[in-house]
């Protein structure tokens, strides 16, 4: 499940999971356990919120944290 920080227009970037990345096609993206950068609460939802729906048309755009497997990868090597 992929770890995304959503950019919504005027808003704080939102971290959380998504299931899937959304498509071309897409109109809407899923946020599970959506939180502030630092890990604490959003001010705006409810406190057993765990799962938000938000229109792709207020996101500016979708950073894709790389989880801690990728991190280890070794992409380029100097001889």
């Amino acid at each position: 499940m992929p770890t995304v920080l959503v950019h919504i227009a005027n808003e704080d970037p939102i971290l959380g999971e998504v299931q899937n990345l959304p498509e071309p096609s897409d109109q809407i993206i899923k946020v599970k356990n959506p939180r502030r950068r630092d890990g604490k609460d959003l001010h705006y939802l409810q406190a057993n919120v765990n799962e938000v729906i938000w229109p792709l048309a207020r996101v500016a755009f979708i950073e894709i944290i790389p989880s801690e497997q990728e991190d280890q990868i070794i992409g380029f090597v100097r001889e």
